[in-house]
């Protein structure tokens, strides 16, 4: 059952919120990290976005994607935060953001730039990523003046549809303190998770790209996702 709920948008802090989230004990969090190039998985999202998009999702496709996880951050999961705060009426939610402009920088350098994305969008992800992430931005993730809009209108609606009282707007740089006043646990001695900057993330996605190109998504190993989340670990022991 999922306890925390990330409704904010990937290339806002996620991958350290996840980190975080582990580290309280509110762990294995969901991460756009556990689906590719996770077959299964992809097929699951899959079957997700396209349910959503053309209507309601049925409830126990959630427990099947989330089983065993305690949170869940990041994509293709927040797009569907309206759905997951039904399905999880306990769970709280967390909308990580950053300035609308510094986020659409980063994403369109990273996750969404239109290299890596026209390699994906040929493979078995495809699909999985139209139905949740590209449909999100009317399919022009190349507007700036759009993609930020979205960005703005998609954190204002998370504001006004999810009761105060069980929704924390968090920022990175906040580090521990918020967040470990919002979840009522006691903050760690070690520094907040720092991972995922815009230059290994698209490193990462270069090195994914040339994978599929090369030997398609069944080779694309998920050591290249992974490898950001254990140097963020790496590093807060140094």
């Amino acid at each position: 059952m999922l306890h925390v709920i990330g409704a904010g948008y990937g290339r806002t802090g996620t991958a350290s919120l996840k980190m975080a989230l582990d580290q309280l004990n509110l762990g294995p969090c969901h991460h756009m990290s556990e689906v590719l190039p996770n077959p299964d998985r992809i097929a699951l999202w899959t079957r997700i976005g396209q349910q959503s998009a053309s209507g309601d999702v049925d409830p126990a496709l959630w427990d099947r994607a989330f089983e065993g996880y305690r949170s869940t951050v990041d994509w293709p999961s927040c797009t569907h935060w309206r759905a997951l705060m039904e399905h999880y009426p306990s769970a709280k939610v967390i909308l990580s953001r950053r300035s609308p402009e510094s986020w659409f920088e980063s994403v369109h350098q990273t996750i969404l730039s239109p290299d890596v994305w026209d390699a994906l969008r040929t493979t078995p992800m495809g699909p999985m990523l139209e139905s949740n992430i590209e449909r999100l931005f009317d399919g022009r993730m190349d507007d700036r003046e759009h993609m930020i809009a979205c960005f703005q209108r998609h954190c204002d609606e998370v504001v006004h549809a999810v009761p105060a009282d069980r929704l924390l707007v968090f920022e990175a740089k906040q580090g521990w303190g918020p967040l470990c006043d919002f979840l009522g646990v006691e903050a760690p001695t070690v520094p907040y998770p720092r991972a995922n900057s815009k230059e290994e993330t698209r490193q990462i996605m270069q090195a994914l790209k040339v994978q599929i190109q090369q030997s398609g998504v069944a080779a694309a190993d998920k050591k290249f996702a992974d490898e950001i989340y254990e140097r963020g670990k790496a590093s807060q022991s140094e």
